[in-house]
């Protein structure tokens, strides 16, 4: 399913109109990346938790010339499923 399928399941759902239903996904999207940014976490009970974690630097090998490359630390958005995701899926 991608973003399109996604809006259109939202608007036939929610008896609400396709424009409402991008409007209501996109203003969803952005204040859980917004929180993210911030270094919150986002807790929907029952389906999840997003969240940031950071890796650390790390040795790594270019997979062309087999030489030995530094891969620098980074922060990763994360997702743990909740237990009603889990058993719906399962």
């Amino acid at each position: 399913m991608n973003k399109k399928d996604l809006i259109n399941v939202i608007a036939e759902q929610a008896q609400i109109s396709k424009a409402s239903a991008k409007l209501a996904l996109d203003a969803t999207l952005d204040a859980i990346s917004n929180a993210l940014a911030n270094g919150d976490k986002v807790s929907l009970i029952g389906f999840g938790t997003f969240s940031v974690a950071e890796r650390g630097a790390r040795q790594g090998v270019n997979p062309a010339t087999k030489q030995a490359i530094e891969i620098p630390a980074k922060k990763v958005a994360k997702f743990k499923a909740g237990a009603e995701l889990a058993e719906k899926v399962n």
